[in-house]
């Protein structure tokens, strides 16, 4: 079923009218009548509407049922990704998003090497905001994943560790693995924390633990910075039953 998304303001009970790039996809579909889709919020409701009207610019469509989103998972995952090189955070924000990611996290630590100014950070936002919301859309889910940058990597520590569970991976930790982190207590939000191209520093480690942040290993092989927050992603989704 074809899936739009929509400002949660829109959401009305009885009628919805999509309007814009969402009116422009269904022409290009060649939506008619009579036809049932679902219409997205972007923070976790839908509903289910079938189209009334069709007319140039707009489309009308008519409430049958409003409900949470099916395909959201019931753990909440959150990636805290330090800035990479390149554009590695934008296949890291798309596949995030794909498999289910609550919010998609970017901070600095001593060894990046990106290090985006006010300016351009702005705009690289809108556009990993815009990668998520495509994602979501492509992969079909009802929320679209937040994804923001924080100022430095003491902020990024801090909000991590309000997770029920927040957990850092280091290439030199060889006694805890993710799924002994895993197996410890109940939590409905889980945080995963990963390094830039360079590893984090010993200091940054130590600094994460005494935030309360649990240390641990993705493995006996070293991971690119881009590969590790979806391994750990793709792990802990399946240990919850998501997969």
């Amino acid at each position: 079923m074809t899936r739009f998304f929509v400002e949660p303001e829109q959401m009305r009970p009885d009628f919805l009218v999509l309007t814009g790039e969402n009116a422009q996809h269904a022409k290009v579909l060649r939506m008619k009548s009579g036809e049932q889709v679902l219409v997205c919020d972007g923070q976790g409701e839908e509903c289910l509407c079938t189209i009334s009207d069709v007319s140039p610019g707009q489309i009308s469509l008519v409430v049958n049922k409003r409900q949470l989103s099916q395909s959201e998972a019931a753990l909440a995952v959150s990636v805290y990704m330090a800035f990479p090189k390149s554009d590695k955070l934008e296949h890291v924000i798309q596949k995030a998003t794909e498999l289910g990611a609550y919010e998609i996290v970017a901070f600095p630590t001593a060894r990046c090497v990106s290090r985006p100014d006010e300016k351009s950070l702005k705009k690289k936002l809108e556009r990993w905001q815009k990668i998520a919301a495509s994602a979501a859309q492509q992969s079909g889910r009802g929320r679209i994943p937040e994804v923001m940058a924080l100022g430095s990597y003491r902020e990024a520590l801090e909000r991590t560790a309000r997770s029920d569970k927040a957990i850092l991976f280091y290439e030199n930790e060889r006694a805890t693995t993710l799924r002994m982190a895993l197996e410890e207590g109940e939590y409905r939000s889980v945080s995963l924390l990963t390094g830039p191209e360079g590893g984090l520093e010993e200091q940054e480690v130590a600094q994460a633990m005494e935030a309360g942040l649990r240390v641990c290993t993705l493995g006996k092989r070293i991971l690119r910075c881009e590969t590790a927050p979806l391994c750990a992603l793709s792990a802990v989704m399946y240990h919850g039953g998501e997969f």
